[in-house]
């Protein structure tokens, strides 16, 4: 019997706003983000802690990254579809034994995956409300989204990437973050002056694209010597535009 890996609710801490000022940095916006690379371990385990089955707690935080990253490595080079637990286990060094204590089968790891990008979608959405300028709070949630995938590009890749060849469960959950992420631009766009609800629908989706660009293509804007606050401000700075132009 496959186990459940329902998560557990989400710490509220992970939705208290960031402090930030407008036009905050990466360094800055990683110093306060609670979810980050290095923290993005402990929360993995503390949501899917009830679904494990071993013993050495200890050590399942420094395994589940050796298991997650070795899962984005292998699914770059040969795709996640073709990845064996028989290919995880050799990238990892884990025993197949030790790697059923922390899955029954690849559908576990694309769950985690996915519950993880639908957990900062929602979280992030809090991170700026203290700002008072609704354009602010537009600027920023842009920003923070740009920087939030800088630091966590595996997560989101994986997701656009490989949720076409999941199952149609995995695909509907990818399929939902992804429209909980362009309701939460909707909102912020509105507030921000667009009144027109379609036209903010519109704008949001085109934030959505402009925004995953960066995490699908980096290496052009590598290759062009462009930096993620460049990217971040071009962003910002086309989208308030359009702000200015469609408000009444």
């Amino acid at each position: 019997m496959q186990r459940q890996c329902e998560p557990q609710e989400v710490p509220n801490p992970l939705q208290q706003a960031l402090g930030l000022s407008p036009g905050f940095s990466f360094a800055q916006f990683r110093s306060r983000s609670p979810l980050n690379a290095d923290s993005v371990w402990h929360v993995l385990l503390e949501r899917h802690q009830q679904r494990l089955t071993v013993k050495r707690l200890d050590k399942a935080q420094d395994n589940l990254r050796r298991l997650f990253e070795a899962t984005f490595r292998l699914a770059n080079k040969v795709g996640f579809a073709s990845m064996t637990l028989r290919d995880l286990s050799h990238e990892t060094g884990l025993s197949m034994g030790g790697l059923y204590g922390y899955i029954s089968s690849k559908d576990d790891i694309a769950a985690m995956i996915e519950d993880m990008v639908r957990l900062l979608i929602h979280t992030s959405a809090h991170w700026f409300t203290d700002l008072a300028d609704p354009r602010q709070r537009l600027a920023a949630a842009l920003r923070g989204h740009a920087f939030m995938t800088e630091q966590l590009q595996p997560w989101f890749y994986f997701v656009f990437m490989e949720s076409r060849m999941l199952s149609e469960s995995q695909r509907q959950v990818a399929k939902s973050a992804e429209l909980q992420f362009q309701e939460n631009l909707r909102a912020f766009i509105q507030a921000a002056g667009v009144t027109d609800a379609p036209a903010a629908c519109m704008l949001a989706i085109h934030s959505a694209a402009l925004l995953q660009d960066w995490v699908i293509k980096r290496w052009k804007y590598r290759q062009l010597g462009i930096s993620v606050e460049t990217f971040a401000d071009s962003v910002a700075s086309l989208v308030l535009q359009r702000v200015s132009s469609s408000a009444p």
